[in-house]
């Protein structure tokens, strides 16, 4: 039976070509964005699983354009996994509609997607090896490179200008300017901060590198790891998949998988860049993607973890100087607290960044 849901899966899942009985559903995984469900049906007396995901079209405000997206980068992905044994787990697999699409839009406005469900592998929220971190890596890699080759025409912009630092720090400064909430006079050290930094928020869109299909959205927890060989499988996740820099990629593996702590953690002494973390996210990155890289690109990997690290910083500072309206809060000033730990892990980069930059030297 189903479980008493927001939705009617049940009912969604009579468009799309899935055979056998429905058997039920359930919310799955801990994405805060789209609405996702774990889905079964009897298939000749087997249980057989299946993704189900409501797009939040009020993030996406193009669905169309993001599943035009998905659908021609996991075409191509599976076409280049063709000649793998396991091809069907490298590669999220879209489920068409009765219609032949790949999304269906109900009768409430909601634009829905199946998957394939990837058995035997699972996401980890936080990374606890370096040697995961070094398949994750390789993962995230790997998919930029068989994606360096996607035919024209360019992919869509799912969310224009999401990693353009120039235009994201001059939001900030009109966002302290206005001071709507009257909240600037908590937040002197974190402006001083972002204001000194403002030089470093051009350096990679003026330095000529290549723009090429990216993720936009590495977080540890967008790859899924096999269960048995704890090799990274599958990278999940695409809705943020569009043209951009690989190493604003790369410089978010870095944020999200090196610092021991939460990025909201209020005990800042705990928040540093752990460098053997770093390097396993180093070695394995180039271990899929050195061979499409530029000197360029490999030039500047260090760097793009302080850039996007203060990126996501001043975020979080010009939402809390705003009142919170981007970020889900669930406690005074949590935005501030978020901030401050991502300026403190830009202080520890920086004290670490020649080490950093040796180390790449070493591996390219």
């Amino acid at each position: 039976m189903e479980m008493n849901l927001k939705h009617d899966v049940q009912a969604v899942a009579r468009q799309f070509q899935i055979c056998g009985n429905f058997l039920g559903a359930e919310p799955y995984g801990s994405g805060h964005i789209n609405d996702t469900y774990c889905v079964r049906f009897d298939q000749g007396g087997a249980p057989v699983r299946y993704i189900f995901q409501r797009i939040n079209h009020k993030i996406f405000k193009n669905p169309v354009a993001l599943m035009d997206n998905i659908r021609r980068v996991t075409a191509h992905l599976a076409e280049k996994s063709r000649m793998e044994q396991d091809r069907s787990r490298r590669v999220l697999t879209l489920v068409s509609t009765c219609d032949g699409r790949a999304f269906h839009c109900d009768p409430l406005g909601n634009y829905w997607r199946v998957y394939l469900f990837i058995e035997k592998a699972r996401t980890y929220d936080a990374v606890e090896s370096p040697c995961q971190a070094f398949e994750a890596a390789k993962a995230f890699g790997g998919f930029q490179r068989l994606l360096a080759d996607l035919p024209a025409p360019r992919l869509h912009d799912t969310i224009p200008d999401f990693h353009h630092t120039p235009r994201r720090f001059a939001a900030l400064q009109n966002t302290i300017q206005a001071d709507a909430v009257n909240r600037a006079k908590f937040a002197k050290p974190e402006i001083e901060f972002a204001l000194q930094h403002q030089s470093m928020t051009g350096v990679l869109l003026n330095a000529g590198l290549p723009e090429r299909v990216t993720h936009n959205d590495t977080k540890f927890n967008n790859v899924m790891l096999d269960e048995l060989t704890g090799e990274g499988v599958c990278v999940i996740d695409l809705d943020t998949v569009m043209p951009g820099l690989v190493l604003y990629d790369f410089g978010d593996m870095v944020r999200t998988t090196t610092s021991p702590v939460r990025e909201d953690e209020r005990d800042l002494s705990r928040v540093t860049m752990q460098v053997p973390m770093f390097e396993a996210l180093a070695r394995g990155y180039l271990a899929s993607a050195s061979v499409f890289l530029t000197t360029a690109e490999k030039q500047f990997l260090a760097f793009s973890a302080k850039l996007i690290t203060f990126e996501i910083g001043i975020r979080f500072l010009a939402d809390f100087l705003a009142g919170d309206p981007y970020f889900k809060v669930h406690r005074d000033n949590h935005n501030l607290d978020r901030c401050r730990t991502q300026f403190k892990l830009v202080e520890s980069i920086e004290q670490q960044e020649e080490q950093m930059t040796r180390l790449v030297e070493q591996l390219k």
